[in-house]
C-alpha cells in the first residue's frame, strides 16, 4: 500500500485522515473579512468523501482551535461534518488533540486517542522484508502506547517554500519513531500559516515526540492544480536545494 495523498489528506485503504481543522479559529482572527472557515472545510471535505467513499474518516486532533469556548457557528461547523461523513456512509471517529479541550460540547461520536485503521496493515519501510502491521492516527501532541508500523499524525502543521512558492507539505518518515514509519498531515484548516521546516534543522524541528530528527523526514507535496503528488528527498539531503 502506497500513501494516497489528497487536499492535505490521505487515503489508506479505506479511511480518510485529516488533522488539525481548527473549527472555530475564524472567529478568534483580527480581521474584518469574513474568512469563510465553514465553507472551505465543509466544501473540501464532502468532495474527498465523494471521490474516495471511505467507510472510515479519522478527524486526527484539533478538531477544535479554542481551548476555553466554542462558538456557536463551531458547533454548527463541526455537526455539518459530521453529517457529511454519515450521509456518505462513513463513520466518525476523532483522535483529539491538545486543543481539544471542550471537545465534549460538541461531539458525542467515537472517539480514541489512539485509533488503528480498520483493515489497514502498513509494510515498513526501514528494510524489513515482508514485515507488516498496523495503521494508527493520532494527533501526535504525545508519544502513543499503541504500536504501529505507520503513524500518521498532525499537530506541527509542516509548511515549505520551494523555489520562491509556500506549500503545505506532509512529512515522512521511514523507520523514524522505535523502527515505525511516521506520516505528519499538514493542517487541514487554511486559517493557519503553518511553521516553515526550511531553516529547521535536525533535532531541533518540531513539536511532536514523533520527530526527533527533521533530516530524516521526506517532504511530499500534493499539488490541486496539477492533480500531481510531488515527493522530495529527506530534508538532510535536500535542504541546500531549497
Amino acid at each position: 500500500m502506497d500513501l494516497l495523498v489528497r487536499d492535505r489528506a490521505v487515503v489508506l485503504g479505506d479511511t480518510l485522515v485529516c488533522a488539525d481543522l481548527h473549527v472555530g479559529k475564524g472567529r478568534t482572527s483580527n480581521v474584518e473579512i469574513p474568512l469563510g472557515e465553514r465553507d472551505h472545510l465543509v466544501d473540501r471535505l464532502t468532495a474527498l468523501v465523494d471521490r474516495y467513499e471511505p467507510e472510515e474518516v479519522v478527524f486526527a486532533g484539533d478538531l477544535l482551535h479554542s481551548f476555553d469556548r466554542v462558538p456557536s457557528l463551531a458547533e454548527d461547523t463541526v455537526t455539518a461534518l459530521e453529517r457529511i461523513c454519515r450521509d456518505a456512509g462513513a463513520r466518525p471517529i476523532v483522535t483529539p488533540g491538545n486543543h481539544d479541550t471542550m471537545l465534549d460540547v460538541v461531539w458525542d461520536g467515537p472517539t480514541e486517542h489512539e485509533y488503528v485503521l480498520d483493515g489497514v496493515e502498513w509494510s515498513r519501510r526501514d528494510g524489513a522484508d515482508g514485515e507488516t502491521g498496523p495503521v494508527v492516527a493520532c494527533h501526535g501532541h504525545v508519544e502513543p502506547d499503541t504500536a504501529a508500523a505507520l503513524y500518521v499524525v498532525g499537530h506541527d502543521h509542516p509548511t515549505i517554500t520551494i523555489e520562491g512558492q509556500k506549500w503545505h507539505c506532509y512529512l515522512y518518515g521511514e523507520g523514524v519513531y522505535d523502527g515505525a514509519d511516521v506520516l505528519m498531515l499538514p493542517a487541514f484548516t487554511k486559517l493557519v500559516a503553518g511553521v516553515s521546516i526550511n531553516r529547521r534543522f535536525g533535532t531541533a524541528g518540531l513539536n511532536s515526540p514523533l520527530v526527533s530528527n527533521l533530516d530524516r523526514f521526506q517532504p511530499i507535496v500534493w499539488d490541486g492544480n496539477a492533480e500531481e503528488t510531488r515527493r522530495f528527498p529527506p530534508l538532510g539531503e535536500f535542504r541546500n536545494l531549497l
